[in-house]
């Protein structure tokens, strides 16, 4: 073995040195490396053809040649892959009919030449059985006569010239039809700058020109091509597939990038097989164990197949063994679409596939040409009898034995036809013929350059510089004889256009590749005129699924070891799927409720007293009213303000007092606004405000009563700080320490606008004061003020009946505590209803101030507008009795802030000729000692007289006029017997008294 490698490496070496007496010389190390690689190649291939199974030659290494001045290399698979024998059969249409292409092509384009630039084209034509490790031998032809592409300067005669006479140099190579072909030759004739221009090689490797820089192709690459079958997979609406894919680099590199973009459209793969290529393994148990995994997962019925034709006619077979025929829906790849050795006799597996091919179109004439070739006039094509003898079946007379026609008897006429009905066509030719243009528009184009116009080929293209010649090739471009305008793209592919097909089944028992749309632009369009037709005439596709999505209310349980696998989990009561994570329910945040589909959580709307609820507007009236009433009452007091009824009752408090009511009133309508920091805010400080104003101010008065009583009983002198300025001051004064208590509540604890959820279906917008203590801390005080005013409305409770306002106030106090002790089990009783709450306590407000107004200021308005005759001061002239002067602890007192009634004292006509002095702001009734007055004519008309007795016992005595003028006078009794005397002639009893008078 080691003697015929070195004789077929000699031969090879001796090829190249002839010349005229001259001999080469092998001054290069890199030229000694080639030829062992060479050697080793060739050894590896006769290793692999040293079983012979036959007694005769196999396969028969053939050429087809074209004569021309620049030669192009073919390396076809004119032959089919087999495992056990190095060559298969004859492939009719990706072998001889892309052999036929090329040569045809040629034939066209060589006139052209010709009349141009005066040179023509002529092939070298090889079969590469579908084999890289074949196709490699084969290709070592193609370097013999260019070995001077290393260099000029590694072969040289002895005198320095350069040989003339050599073999043909190979310009460029048209092929290989497979990508792992492609490959191998790539890095062959990448060593010798050989360029390379494949027409159905796609795998996306062979684009990276770091590594294969002379290669280019017609195809696209499969890059473009999976992004097409994605987007079909998607079309179908498919999320769980299976994947196929060839050992070889076509499929592997295709399946690779499969992966990653069917991961990021969330595309699961449940099955993931290889389709075992050239390993003489793949047998029927090979492909049964790969038909028994795809089934293994029922759910995944898309599957994709990325392989050439003989490996997926074996997986069609196995379904068809195992009768998997409707469990599969098949996408293929351009490697076995419309490809007859897959479909024929496997249509029912096969119906229903979509695969995708290169767009192409026919080649003009081309079919013409094919169908008037025969044996005999088709001498250039060494293979064309073996596809013959393929075709119709028949032993060719005086043709060599192949393992294929050696059991076929029939012998041929020679007088057979080939007819379009039987023949098929390759669809894809487009592409041989588009190769064969590139390289006949770079040889001109560059012949134009480097000539300058001469007709034929000069110096400077003989040989022809494979690194030169690929740049003009990389920039060609034309219009091909299928119409088509070609151009390399920037990684030296073809642009990438694809046809979608479907083999269906057009009518009962006849299957057909149909083509149904086209991949353009990265934009799939299916044609409206077709329509899908898949297994059992169904119009929609099978699903390919494995989990049906969960309800927007369910969350996935996914099973282990499947991305695509899940059970569906309801959510739970104010639940929804986490959007961010699909495999958990979240609970919506409060004062949010799940949507009805339970997607999503939505907003509850807030809740607050707003001032079209019945709530609020009921509040709002009554204060409405309440307003009202105070600018009735206050109206009234202003323009009475020097009457003695209103001078009487205290004019400065008595303002102050309306206006904290009126401050009360208004508070109402701050609860109805939307509550916001700022209105919050205004609240906490308004409600105690109004509040300490009213008691403040009736505080004031209870407590000066109070004084002025205690202090008439221990000294004679006048109580201080009883006057209108000093009883302001106090007013002010104590209003102002809720002032600095409410400061400081705001600052320790500001009353803000905060959400608020009793329930789940709560969302209340309320101020925080309405849910802590903070309301009842700015009470604390007003409270207080509340209790020391009924304290001392009890404690004044038994003053005489002329200073009986204090009975008012203290029924005006009994009340509000009763209004409040009712109103604070209401407030903490409604923290889940908040607007109720709210109401209660506006009404508890206005209620309040209601009671203060009517118990204090309806008595003075009843006097002022229904008895204004007892609101006047008029000098009531009578008999003045002699009185003994007033002893010294007898104080003068005026009774500011209190209206006089008729009380409870029994009440009798006075006798007539009663001499009673009255003097009207403040002053004495006259001394005892005085003489007694002479009768004067009496101005006024005397009405009536009551007289009463205080709680020390001593009398009181009110005398009215008709003309309202009114004296009250005090007179003090001993505690024996006491004598009065009265005018008109009438004597009493003796009798020491003491007379105040108190005018209002």
């Amino acid at each position: 073995m080691a003697d015929k490698q070195e004789l077929s490496t000699r031969k090879l070496m001796m090829s190249h040195r002839r010349c005229c007496k001259c001999c080469r010389s092998f001054n290069n190390g890199r030229t000694l490396i080639l030829m062992m690689m060479m050697t080793l190649a060739i050894g590896q291939i006769q290793t692999s053809n040293a079983k012979q199974p036959f007694n005769f030659t196999w396969p028969m290494k053939k050429a087809a040649e074209v004569e021309g001045d620049l030669i192009l290399g073919g390396l076809m698979m004119i032959h089919e892959r087999q495992d056990d024998i190095t060559c298969g059969p004859v492939m009719p249409q990706g072998g001889i009919q892309a052999l036929e292409t090329m040569l045809y092509t040629i034939d066209q384009v060589n006139p052209i030449l010709l009349n141009t630039v005066g040179f023509k084209i002529g092939a070298h034509i090889l079969d590469d059985c579908d084999k890289d490790t074949y196709g490699l031998e084969q290709a070592v032809a193609f370097i013999k006569g260019s070995i001077n592409n290393i260099g000029d300067t590694d072969y040289k005669c002895r005198d320095g010239t350069v040989p003339d006479v050599r073999n043909k140099v190979i310009s460029g190579v048209v092929g290989a039809s497979s990508s792992v072909t492609s490959i191998q030759v790539a890095n062959l004739l990448r060593l010798f700058k050989i360029p390379q221009v494949s027409f159905f090689s796609s795998s996306p490797e062979l684009s990276n020109k770091q590594r294969f820089e002379y290669f280019t192709r017609t195809i696209p690459s499969d890059h473009h091509q999976v992004m097409a079958i994605v987007q079909m997979i998607r079309f179908l609406k498919w999320s769980y597939i299976s994947i196929l894919y060839e050992e070889s680099t076509y499929g592997i590199k295709a399946f690779e990038e499969l992966e990653v973009l069917l991961a990021k459209n969330n595309i699961c793969i449940a099955v993931k097989e290889r389709l075992v290529k050239d390993s003489g393994v793949a047998g029927e148990a090979a492909y049964n164990g790969i038909v028994h995994k795809l089934n293994s997962k029922p759910k995944a019925k898309g599957v994709i197949i990325f392989g050439s034709d003989q490996e997926v006619s074996g997986v069609m077979r196995a379904v068809r063994r195992n009768n998997l025929t409707a469990n599969f829906n098949w996408i293929g790849s351009d490697g076995w679409a419309g490809r007859l050795l897959v479909s024929e006799g496997n249509e029912p597996e096969v119906e229903g596939t979509l695969a995708f091919l290169p767009q192409a179109h026919p080649v003009r004439g081309f079919d013409n040409y094919f169908l008037s070739l025969t044996p005999q006039n088709n001498k250039r094509n060494p293979w064309f009898i073996e596809f013959w003898e393929h075709h119709f079946q028949c032993r060719y007379p005086s043709a060599p034995l192949t393992p294929y026609n050696q059991d076929w008897h029939r012998m041929c006429t020679g007088r057979e036809k080939l007819t379009p009905e039987g023949t098929e066509f390759e669809g894809q030719l487009q592409y041989v013929s588009d190769a064969v243009m590139a390289f006949a528009n770079a040889f001109k184009d560059m012949h134009h350059t480097v000539c300058h116009g001469r007709r034929g080929l000069c110096k400077d293209m003989m040989p022809i510089d494979g690194s030169e010649l690929l740049k003009y090739l990389r920039r060609v471009e034309f219009t091909g004889l299928s119409g088509d305008r070609f151009q390399f793209d920037d990684h030296g592919d073809g642009p990438a256009r694809y046809d979608l097909i479907h083999f269906k089944q057009v009518s009962p028992g006849r299957y057909r590749w149909q083509r149904i749309g086209e991949y353009h632009s990265g934009q799939l369009k299916l044609d409206v005129n077709e329509e899908l037709r898949f297994r059992g005439d169904q119009a929609t596709p099978p699903e390919s699924i494995c989990s049906h999505p969960c309800n927007a209310s369910q969350a996935k349980k996914y099973v282990e070891g499947e991305g695509c696998c899940w059970t569906c989990v309801e959510c739970v009561l104010y639940q929804i799927r986490n959007p961010d994570d699909e495999t958990q329910c979240s609970a919506c945040p409060l004062g949010t409720l799940p949507n009805v589909e339970r997607s999503q959580c939505l907003t509850i709307p807030e809740v607050y007293l707003r001032p079209d609820s019945g709530w609020a507007i009921g509040a709002m009236s009554f204060s409405a009213v309440g307003i009202a009433l105070t600018f009735t009452v206050l109206g009234v007091f202003l323009r009475h303000n020097d009457t003695p009824v209103v001078r009487a009752s205290g004019r400065e408090l008595s303002y102050v007092l309306l206006s904290g009511i009126l401050l009360c009133y208004m508070v109402s309508f701050l609860f109805v606004l939307r509550p916001t920091d700022v209105v919050c805010g205004v609240q906490q400080t308004a409600i105690g405000l109004c509040f300490s104003v009213v008691y403040a101010a009736l505080f004031t008065k209870t407590n000066r009563i109070a004084r002025i009583f205690r202090g008439g009983k221990k000294s004679a002198g006048r109580p201080g700080l009883i006057s209108p300025k000093s009883q302001l001051a106090i007013c002010g004064g104590l209003v102002a320490i809720q002032g600095l208590i409410l400061l400081a509540l705001l600052w320790v604890s500001p009353s803000v606008a905060k959400h608020v959820h009793p329930t789940r279906e709560d969302n209340l917008l309320v101020c925080s004061s309405f849910t802590d203590a903070s309301y009842m801390m700015a009470f604390a005080y007003p409270i207080l003020l509340i209790l020391l005013c009924t304290v001392y409305a009890v404690v004044t409770r038994k003053i005489p009946a002329a200073f009986n306002e204090s009975k008012y106030i203290g029924f005006t106090m009994y009340t509000t505590c009763v209004i409040w002790l009712a109103f604070v089990p209401i407030y903490f009783s409604t923290a889940s209803h908040l607007p109720l709450r709210i109401t209660s306590m506006s009404v508890t407000i206005s209620l309040s101030a209601t009671v203060t107004l009517a118990c204090l200021f309806s008595p003075k308005l009843y006097i002022i507008i229904f008895h204004p005759e007892r609101n006047v001061r008029q000098a009531l002239t009578m008999p003045t009795a002699k009185v003994p002067l007033a002893p010294k602890n007898s104080n003068q007192f005026s009774n500011n802030g209190h209206v006089l009634n008729n009380g409870t004292n029994k009440t009798t006509e006075s006798p007539k000729g009663l001499s009673t002095s009255s003097a009207v702001q403040n002053q004495l009734l006259p001394t005892p000692s005085a003489p007694p007055p002479q009768p004067k004519q009496i101005q006024s008309q005397l009405i009536q007289t009551e007289v009463g007795q205080d709680y020390e016992g001593d009398l009181t005595v009110k005398v009215m006029t008709s003309s309202g003028t009114i004296a009250v006078s005090k007179i003090q009794t001993n505690d024996k017997s006491r004598n009065s005397s009265t005018g008109s002639g009438r004597s009493h009893k003796s009798m020491t008294s003491t007379a105040r008078h108190v005018s209002l």
